[in-house]
């Protein structure tokens, strides 16, 4: 997408969603990269490594909720 490359990405629902592993905390680099998307249009979602992993249900709702509250964008 642009310069940067998405985990997964919803081009119907301008989605993007990222996971995330330590590196990641803190990051001025992805809250520039979030900004920039967000000036594209697309929101981004992001999820730690480990709550995919113990929490997928959660993780599916959440994306979920998020693709519906985006269909009509």
């Amino acid at each position: 997408m642009g310069r940067y490359v998405a985990d997964f990405v919803c081009y119907e629902r301008t989605l993007v969603i990222e996971l995330d592993g330590s590196q990641h905390l803190n990051s001025d680099t992805d809250r520039e990269r979030d900004a920039d998307m967000l000036d594209h249009g697309f929101q981004t979602l992001r999820f730690w490594n480990n709550e995919v992993r113990s929490n997928l249900p959660g993780v599916l709702e959440r994306i979920q909720q998020v693709l519906d509250a985006r269909k009509d964008l």
